[in-house]
């Protein structure tokens, strides 16, 4: 069992969503590491993005707000920590920057023939935290909605485009 020596098991404090998603490994990496893509999936069902500033790489910076279908706004905060392309990216997410609740997430892609398996493994600084994120703001529901809508983004992506009218 993974332990953290201040915190318990890490299996008690991480949420953990995989999704298999049509599309080639590079294509995903592109989706999750460009703004302009990013601006067109990123967050549960009916939220949508508002980039503030944003460098990609290690020791970069993504501050967003996004905006809840409901009206209300949830300011975020990313620093990029490690990137592996186009297999791997470690993120610290929070809502600002030095914010003691951040934690801590961590995106493989794997290339399984044409599609690509995606995991989203967020580990919370404690079980209580991780809990409090789950019942408030439903994580797990909300990351498998986010992985839904990256899907549906990259599928947009490589349907071909036609003329019309010849």
């Amino acid at each position: 069992m993974e332990t953290d020596a201040n915190s318990g098991p890490i299996s008690e404090r991480e949420i953990v969503v995989t999704r298999s998603i049509q599309a080639p490994r590079r294509l995903v990496f592109e989706a999750y590491t460009h703004v302009s893509h990013l601006s067109n999936w990123w967050g549960p069902d009916g939220f949508t993005t508002t980039t503030h500033s944003f460098e990609f790489g290690p020791g970069g910076i993504w501050d967003f707000t996004m905006h809840g279908p409901d009206g209300t706004d949830y300011p975020n905060w990313i620093e990029w920590l490690e990137v592996s392309p186009p297999e791997r990216i470690v993120l610290r997410h929070g809502s600002y920057s030095d914010d003691p609740e951040a934690f801590t997430s961590t995106v493989t892609i794997v290339e399984r023939g044409e599609v690509s398996e995606v995991t989203l493994r967020s580990v919370f600084n404690t079980r209580s935290q991780r809990d409090e994120v789950e019942q408030t703001y439903h994580a797990t529901e909300g990351a498998e909605q986010t992985l839904g809508r990256l899907a549906d983004h990259v599928s947009a992506l490589l349907k071909p485009t036609t003329k019309r009218g010849n």
